[in-house]
Order: C-alpha cells, then sequence, then structure tokens
C-alpha cells in the first residue's frame, strides 16, 4: 500500500459535507440528538500509525467538541484547524446514529 498523499480539493470536500448533511436533515429532521456523550480517542501521534496498537487511549466529550464548535461560530476569526477535528467527532457520531 502507497504512503502518497491524498489530494482533496476543498470545493469538493464542502459539497460532499453539504451533500451528507442534507440526506441527514431529511432523514432526521432539523436538528440532530447524540444519544451519547463519551467516546474513546486515539492521540492524534497513534492515529495513523497502523503498524503499532493504540497504547494511549483517551477519551473524548461530545458536548465539549460541540461547544468548541459553537464557540467558533460566535467568533469565527478565532478558527484553528483543530475545529476540524472537533466537528469530525460530532459528525462521526451522527453519521453513526443516523441511517
Amino acid at each position: 500500500m502507497a504512503d502518497e498523499p491524498v489530494q482533496i480539493p476543498i470545493d469538493q470536500l464542502r459539497r460532499a459535507l453539504d451533500v451528507a448533511l442534507r440526506h441527514i436533515e431529511a432523514s432526521a429532521g432539523p436538528t440532530v440528538t447524540l444519544r451519547e456523550d463519551l467516546f474513546w480517542s486515539v492521540p492524534a501521534d497513534e492515529l495513523y500509525d497502523v503498524g503499532s496498537e493504540p497504547q494511549a487511549l483517551t477519551i473524548g466529550q461530545l458536548s465539549e467538541s460541540w461547544q468548541h464548535l459553537e464557540d467558533l461560530l460566535a467568533h469565527q476569526d478565532q478558527a484553528v484547524g483543530h475545529h476540524l477535528v472537533w466537528l469530525a467527532d460530532v459528525i462521526r457520531a451522527i453519521g453513526q446514529d443516523v441511517p
């Protein structure tokens, strides 16, 4: 398996997210309820090291990830790359819960 970087055009990523969210909205309505709050999280330095089993699992919290996103919406000038990680936490939970 090649370790070649994957090139992802941001406009296509944005469109894919919009299509997926429109599906969720059509299925679940304008609001989703996350049934769980706590989840296992693999630290970034171990996440992509698939040759080794993660040794340092941590616990994440969906309500905390969502709070970071609400803060982002209130203070858009303070965006950082890690907001995508918090967004991914929430999106993953929704995707696993809504058909």
